[in-house]
């Protein structure tokens, strides 16, 4: 098929290249012009045989917006745009809804696989009308790994990355689990082999996945993680997970947990904590750590 795919950084690349592997034509744009294979969107639009399909893979938010917008312009009736990024899956409704205006039809793609995509292939889950979806499932076809990956979550605008969402909400918690499992093994010195004892979890255990082999391979190359901070970031999909189960009343505490978790990796001294620790101080008299003063040290006799 032919397909245009707008973004082309480190996912969208690869996805271009791996389309074209399979036999697809790509037209790539990007803003990076080093990257691109045409100058503009309505240069892209116009070297797509009818009808048209366009795949986004811009960030989240405003630019995703205005890419469709500008596509919307640029497009007619019976063609097709995949938003295949990060969106939150309550602009999916309003995006189809607009497309629609013109009679452009709309499908919403999570796509899990990151940098590995390329050589794995990558799980993808789609929402969006059938019709629509089938002017796309070749370039699904072409993009999922050998086996499985592939989901028509619903018709319904938003299912796919809804579903995308919850992975990624499941993914902080995983993350979690094994990062604090990794630091108790790293704290308690009757393990000497922290990697080896990580990598004997690949296999035959219920706890192994692609997301341990990752972590085995880090700290086997840096064991104790010296060459990274501490902070992490987060995309945007944990919060979203979290507000979905708030307006649904659904518990998640682990997920939950696991983007608090996150926040708190930014912060080099919790300002929660020092209230804390002035609490215990003022109705227990326990121990408060302070900075030490000019020539001497905080605390000497703790």
């Amino acid at each position: 098929m032919d397909i245009g795919l707008v973004g082309l950084g480190k996912m969208g690349g690869n996805m271009r290249t791996r389309l074209r592997n399979a036999g697809h034509t790509v037209v790539g744009y990007d803003r990076n012009p080093d990257l691109a294979d045409v100058p503009s969107l309505a240069a892209l639009v116009d070297a797509l045989p009818s009808p048209k399909v366009v795949w986004v893979m811009v960030p989240a938010g405003d630019p995703t917006r205005s890419t469709i917008a500008e596509l919307k312009d640029l497009l007619g009736e019976g063609d097709l745009v995949v938003d295949g990024g990060n969106s939150k899956y309550t602009d999916d409704a309003i995006n189809a809804a607009s497309l629609a205006e013109k009679g452009i039809g709309f499908v919403d793609c999570g796509v899990s696989g990151g940098v590995w995509g390329l050589e794995n292939g990558y799980a993808l889950m789609f929402g969006g009308a059938a019709s629509d979806v089938a002017k796309v499932q070749p370039a699904f076809d072409a993009l999922k790994p050998d086996e499985g990956g592939l989901v028509h979550a619903g018709s319904t605008p938003g299912a796919g990355h809804f579903a995308k969402m919850v992975h990624n909400g499941i993914e902080y918690a995983m993350m979690q689990s094994y990062a604090e499992g990794w630091e108790l093994l790293e704290k308690v010195d009757i393990v000497e082999n922290v990697p080896e004892v990580f990598d004997s979890w690949r296999s035959g255990t219920v706890i192994r996945s692609w997301l341990l082999d990752l972590l085995t391979e880090a700290i086997t190359d840096d064991t104790h993680l010296d060459q990274l901070r501490g902070y992490a970031d987060d995309s945007g999909e944990g919060r979203w997970t979290v507000e979905a189960a708030i307006e649904n009343a659904v518990p998640m505490h682990v997920i939950a947990a696991s983007l608090f978790a996150r926040f708190t990796s930014r912060q080099d001294d919790s300002p929660a904590m020092k209230a804390i620790a002035a609490m215990r101080n003022q109705f227990g008299g326990h121990a408060v750590h302070t900075d030490p003063p000019p020539g001497g040290e905080a605390n000497p006799d703790l």
